[in-house]
Protein backbone atom coordinates (compact mmCIF):
# COMPACT_ATOMS: atom_id res chain seq x y z
CA UNK A 1 0.00 0.00 0.00
CA UNK A 2 1.35 3.41 -0.97
CA UNK A 3 2.08 5.78 1.90
CA UNK A 4 -0.10 8.87 2.16
CA UNK A 5 1.45 12.17 1.15
CA UNK A 6 1.38 15.50 2.96
CA UNK A 7 1.39 18.47 0.58
CA UNK A 8 1.56 22.22 1.06
CA UNK A 9 -0.51 24.64 -1.00
CA UNK A 10 1.03 28.04 -1.61
CA UNK A 11 -1.46 30.58 -2.96
CA UNK A 12 0.37 33.46 -4.64
CA UNK A 13 -1.20 36.82 -5.39
CA UNK A 14 0.85 39.55 -7.07
CA UNK A 15 4.09 37.74 -6.28
CA UNK A 16 3.35 37.22 -2.56
CA UNK A 17 2.17 34.08 -0.78
CA UNK A 18 -1.17 34.87 0.85
CA UNK A 19 -3.50 33.41 3.42
CA UNK A 20 -6.73 32.64 1.56
CA UNK A 21 -10.07 32.77 3.36
CA UNK A 22 -13.17 31.62 1.48
CA UNK A 23 -11.64 32.50 -1.90
CA UNK A 24 -12.46 36.15 -1.08
CA UNK A 25 -10.07 37.50 1.51
CA UNK A 26 -6.28 37.38 1.13
CA UNK A 27 -3.72 38.29 3.79
CA UNK A 28 0.02 38.55 2.95
CA UNK A 29 2.38 35.87 4.26
CA UNK A 30 5.73 36.26 2.48
CA UNK A 31 7.85 35.45 -0.55
CA UNK A 32 7.28 32.11 -2.32
CA UNK A 33 10.94 31.03 -2.31
CA UNK A 34 11.25 31.65 1.44
CA UNK A 35 8.05 29.70 2.18
CA UNK A 36 9.29 26.83 0.02
CA UNK A 37 12.67 26.82 1.75
CA UNK A 38 11.05 26.39 5.17
CA UNK A 39 8.63 23.72 3.93
CA UNK A 40 11.53 21.72 2.52
CA UNK A 41 13.34 21.86 5.84
CA UNK A 42 10.22 20.74 7.70
CA UNK A 43 9.82 17.59 5.58
CA UNK A 44 6.92 18.34 3.23
CA UNK A 45 6.30 15.69 0.54
CA UNK A 46 5.31 18.03 -2.27
CA UNK A 47 4.37 21.66 -2.92
CA UNK A 48 1.52 23.10 -4.99
CA UNK A 49 2.18 26.68 -6.11
CA UNK A 50 -0.89 28.48 -7.50
CA UNK A 51 -0.67 32.03 -8.83
CA UNK A 52 -4.24 33.35 -8.65
CA UNK A 53 -3.39 36.79 -10.00
CA UNK A 54 -2.34 35.67 -13.48
CA UNK A 55 -5.84 34.83 -14.70
CA UNK A 56 -7.38 37.91 -13.10
CA UNK A 57 -4.77 40.14 -14.72
CA UNK A 58 -4.88 38.25 -18.05
CA UNK A 59 -1.17 37.49 -17.66
CA UNK A 60 1.01 34.59 -18.67
CA UNK A 61 2.56 32.51 -15.87
CA UNK A 62 5.23 34.32 -13.85
CA UNK A 63 8.16 32.25 -15.12
CA UNK A 64 10.81 34.17 -13.17
CA UNK A 65 8.94 33.66 -9.91
CA UNK A 66 8.62 29.92 -10.62
CA UNK A 67 12.29 29.64 -11.55
CA UNK A 68 13.34 31.37 -8.32
CA UNK A 69 10.97 29.23 -6.24
CA UNK A 70 12.06 25.98 -7.91
CA UNK A 71 15.70 26.59 -6.93
CA UNK A 72 14.63 26.28 -3.29
CA UNK A 73 12.41 23.25 -3.87
CA UNK A 74 13.72 19.71 -3.40
CA UNK A 75 10.37 17.93 -3.56
CA UNK A 76 7.89 17.59 -6.46
CA UNK A 77 6.61 21.04 -7.42
CA UNK A 78 3.21 21.56 -9.06
CA UNK A 79 2.59 24.98 -10.61
CA UNK A 80 -0.73 26.52 -11.65
CA UNK A 81 -2.02 29.88 -12.81
CA UNK A 82 -2.18 31.58 -16.18
CA UNK A 83 -1.55 28.43 -18.23
CA UNK A 84 -3.30 28.85 -21.57
CA UNK A 85 -1.24 26.84 -24.03
CA UNK A 86 1.25 24.01 -24.37
CA UNK A 87 4.16 26.42 -24.71
CA UNK A 88 3.39 27.79 -21.22
CA UNK A 89 3.64 24.27 -19.83
CA UNK A 90 6.92 23.66 -21.64
CA UNK A 91 8.39 26.87 -20.22
CA UNK A 92 7.22 26.03 -16.70
CA UNK A 93 8.90 22.63 -16.96
CA UNK A 94 12.12 24.37 -18.00
CA UNK A 95 11.75 26.66 -14.97
CA UNK A 96 11.66 23.69 -12.62
CA UNK A 97 8.01 22.61 -12.34
CA UNK A 98 7.47 18.84 -12.10
CA UNK A 99 3.73 19.02 -12.71
CA UNK A 100 1.26 21.66 -13.83
CA UNK A 101 -2.17 22.42 -12.44
CA UNK A 102 -5.04 23.43 -14.73
CA UNK A 103 -8.21 25.06 -13.41
CA UNK A 104 -9.89 27.39 -15.91
CA UNK A 105 -8.79 25.13 -18.75
CA UNK A 106 -10.78 22.28 -17.25
CA UNK A 107 -13.89 24.46 -17.47
CA UNK A 108 -13.52 26.17 -20.81
CA UNK A 109 -10.69 24.58 -22.84
CA UNK A 110 -10.70 20.80 -22.58
CA UNK A 111 -8.25 20.52 -25.45
CA UNK A 112 -5.22 21.65 -23.45
CA UNK A 113 -5.70 18.80 -20.95
CA UNK A 114 -5.49 16.09 -23.60
CA UNK A 115 -2.66 17.89 -25.42
CA UNK A 116 -0.64 18.27 -22.23
CA UNK A 117 -1.15 14.61 -21.33
CA UNK A 118 -0.05 13.57 -24.81
CA UNK A 119 3.07 15.75 -24.86
CA UNK A 120 4.26 15.52 -21.26
CA UNK A 121 2.48 12.43 -19.91
CA UNK A 122 -0.63 12.28 -17.76
CA UNK A 123 1.48 12.06 -14.58
CA UNK A 124 2.40 15.72 -15.16
CA UNK A 125 -1.20 16.94 -15.52
CA UNK A 126 -3.13 17.91 -12.40
CA UNK A 127 -6.63 19.32 -12.75
CA UNK A 128 -7.69 21.60 -9.90
CA UNK A 129 -11.42 21.69 -9.13
CA UNK A 130 -13.03 24.17 -6.73
CA UNK A 131 -16.16 22.76 -5.09
CA UNK A 132 -18.87 24.61 -3.17
CA UNK A 133 -22.01 23.39 -1.40
CA UNK A 134 -25.41 24.62 -2.67
CA UNK A 135 -29.05 23.73 -2.09
CA UNK A 136 -28.69 21.46 -5.14
CA UNK A 137 -25.66 19.68 -3.69
CA UNK A 138 -22.01 20.23 -4.50
CA UNK A 139 -21.27 22.32 -7.56
CA UNK A 140 -18.13 23.56 -9.30
CA UNK A 141 -17.14 27.13 -8.47
CA UNK A 142 -15.64 29.31 -11.20
CA UNK A 143 -13.11 31.47 -9.32
CA UNK A 144 -12.33 33.69 -12.31
CA UNK A 145 -15.94 34.74 -12.94
CA UNK A 146 -17.01 34.20 -9.31
CA UNK A 147 -20.03 32.11 -10.21
CA UNK A 148 -21.37 28.67 -9.45
CA UNK A 149 -21.60 26.32 -12.44
CA UNK A 150 -24.32 23.76 -13.04
CA UNK A 151 -22.00 20.75 -12.87
CA UNK A 152 -20.91 18.70 -9.88
CA UNK A 153 -17.23 18.32 -8.97
CA UNK A 154 -17.58 14.55 -9.37
CA UNK A 155 -18.88 14.88 -12.92
CA UNK A 156 -16.12 17.28 -13.87
CA UNK A 157 -13.47 15.05 -12.30
CA UNK A 158 -14.71 12.06 -14.28
CA UNK A 159 -14.67 14.09 -17.50
CA UNK A 160 -11.14 15.46 -17.09
CA UNK A 161 -9.80 12.02 -16.18
CA UNK A 162 -11.12 10.82 -19.52
CA UNK A 163 -9.27 13.69 -21.19
CA UNK A 164 -5.95 12.67 -19.66
CA UNK A 165 -5.70 14.22 -16.20
CA UNK A 166 -3.35 12.13 -14.09
CA UNK A 167 -4.34 13.64 -10.75
CA UNK A 168 -7.24 15.64 -9.31
CA UNK A 169 -6.86 18.43 -6.74
CA UNK A 170 -10.17 19.19 -5.02
CA UNK A 171 -10.44 22.50 -3.15
CA UNK A 172 -13.33 23.29 -0.81
CA UNK A 173 -14.47 26.90 -1.16
CA UNK A 174 -16.55 26.61 2.02
CA UNK A 175 -13.68 25.27 4.13
CA UNK A 176 -10.93 27.48 2.68
CA UNK A 177 -9.20 29.18 5.63
CA UNK A 178 -11.92 28.03 8.03
CA UNK A 179 -9.96 25.50 10.15
CA UNK A 180 -13.16 23.41 10.29
CA UNK A 181 -11.54 20.29 8.85
CA UNK A 182 -11.74 18.76 5.39
CA UNK A 183 -15.10 18.41 3.63
CA UNK A 184 -15.30 14.61 3.66
CA UNK A 185 -18.48 14.38 1.56
CA UNK A 186 -17.05 16.64 -1.16
CA UNK A 187 -13.83 14.65 -1.26
CA UNK A 188 -15.65 11.33 -1.48
CA UNK A 189 -17.73 12.67 -4.37
CA UNK A 190 -14.44 12.95 -6.28
CA UNK A 191 -12.83 9.71 -5.12
CA UNK A 192 -15.97 7.74 -6.01
CA UNK A 193 -15.86 8.99 -9.60
CA UNK A 194 -12.20 8.65 -10.58
CA UNK A 195 -9.41 6.09 -10.44
CA UNK A 196 -6.51 8.56 -10.56
CA UNK A 197 -4.88 9.93 -7.37
CA UNK A 198 -6.83 12.65 -5.54
CA UNK A 199 -5.39 15.47 -3.42
CA UNK A 200 -7.71 17.38 -1.08
CA UNK A 201 -7.32 20.89 0.28
CA UNK A 202 -9.27 23.29 2.48
CA UNK A 203 -9.98 23.42 6.20
CA UNK A 204 -7.08 21.65 7.93
CA UNK A 205 -6.61 22.78 11.52
CA UNK A 206 -4.25 20.15 12.92
CA UNK A 207 -3.02 16.56 12.51
CA UNK A 208 -6.40 15.08 13.50
CA UNK A 209 -7.94 16.51 10.34
CA UNK A 210 -5.33 14.70 8.24
CA UNK A 211 -5.98 11.44 10.08
CA UNK A 212 -9.73 11.91 9.64
CA UNK A 213 -9.55 12.46 5.87
CA UNK A 214 -7.13 9.57 5.35
CA UNK A 215 -9.40 7.20 7.27
CA UNK A 216 -12.69 8.30 5.71
CA UNK A 217 -11.66 8.81 2.08
CA UNK A 218 -9.36 7.29 -0.52
CA UNK A 219 -7.28 10.42 -1.13
CA UNK A 220 -3.64 9.85 -1.96
CA UNK A 221 -2.57 13.14 -0.41
CA UNK A 222 -3.90 15.87 1.86
CA UNK A 223 -2.76 19.44 1.43
CA UNK A 224 -2.89 22.49 3.66
CA UNK A 225 -1.94 26.13 3.31
CA UNK A 226 -2.70 28.42 6.25
CA UNK A 227 -2.02 25.73 8.85
CA UNK A 228 1.54 25.25 7.62
CA UNK A 229 2.20 28.99 7.30
CA UNK A 230 1.55 29.83 10.93
CA UNK A 231 2.67 26.77 12.87
CA UNK A 232 6.44 26.29 13.00
CA UNK A 233 7.58 22.75 12.24
CA UNK A 234 3.93 21.91 11.51
CA UNK A 235 4.87 19.34 8.88
CA UNK A 236 7.20 17.35 11.14
CA UNK A 237 4.81 17.47 14.08
CA UNK A 238 1.81 16.56 11.93
CA UNK A 239 3.63 13.55 10.47
CA UNK A 240 4.76 12.35 13.91
CA UNK A 241 1.12 12.30 15.06
CA UNK A 242 -0.32 10.85 11.84
CA UNK A 243 2.19 7.97 11.66
CA UNK A 244 0.69 6.44 14.80
CA UNK A 245 -2.42 5.61 12.73
CA UNK A 246 -1.51 6.09 9.07
CA UNK A 247 1.54 5.22 6.97
CA UNK A 248 3.18 8.49 5.87
CA UNK A 249 6.59 9.38 4.46
CA UNK A 250 9.24 10.40 6.98
CA UNK A 251 12.35 11.94 5.44
CA UNK A 252 13.71 14.35 8.03
CA UNK A 253 15.96 13.91 11.05
CA UNK A 254 13.44 15.58 13.37
CA UNK A 255 12.01 13.07 15.83
CA UNK A 256 9.04 13.90 18.05
CA UNK A 257 8.45 10.39 19.40
CA UNK A 258 9.11 11.45 22.98
CA UNK A 259 7.23 14.75 22.71
CA UNK A 260 3.89 15.69 24.22
CA UNK A 261 1.17 17.88 22.74
CA UNK A 262 -1.50 20.26 23.96
CA UNK A 263 -5.22 19.61 23.36
CA UNK A 264 -4.85 21.66 20.16
CA UNK A 265 -1.99 19.34 19.10
CA UNK A 266 0.64 22.01 19.53
CA UNK A 267 4.05 20.92 20.73
CA UNK A 268 4.52 21.31 24.48
CA UNK A 269 7.76 22.80 25.72
CA UNK A 270 10.21 20.28 27.15
CA UNK A 271 11.60 20.79 30.64
CA UNK A 272 14.59 23.07 31.04
CA UNK A 273 16.69 20.09 32.09
CA UNK A 274 15.88 18.15 28.90
CA UNK A 275 16.49 21.20 26.72
CA UNK A 276 19.84 21.87 28.37
CA UNK A 277 21.01 18.33 27.72
CA UNK A 278 19.83 18.52 24.11
CA UNK A 279 21.75 21.73 23.41
CA UNK A 280 25.09 20.98 24.92
CA UNK A 281 27.53 18.11 25.31
CA UNK A 282 28.92 18.38 28.81
CA UNK A 283 32.72 18.26 29.12
CA UNK A 284 33.97 17.99 32.66
CA UNK A 285 36.67 20.47 33.54
CA UNK A 286 40.04 18.83 33.66
CA UNK A 287 41.75 19.03 37.03
CA UNK A 288 45.54 19.38 36.88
Amino acid sequence: MLKKRIAASLVVKDGIVVQSIGFKKYLPVGKPDIAIDFLNQWGIDEIILTDISTSKNHCDPDFEMVKKAAKKCYVPLTVGGGIKKIEHIRQLMHCGADKISLNQSALFDDKIISEAAHVFGDQCVVVSIDGIYTVKGYKVYDYYNQKILDISPGELAKRVQGLGAGEILINSVDRDGSYFGYDIDLINSICDNVSVPVICCGGARNANDFIDVFKKTNVSAASAANFFHFTEHAVNITKSIIKKDIEVRLETFADYNDSSYSKDLRLNKKTDEVLENMLFVRIEKEVI
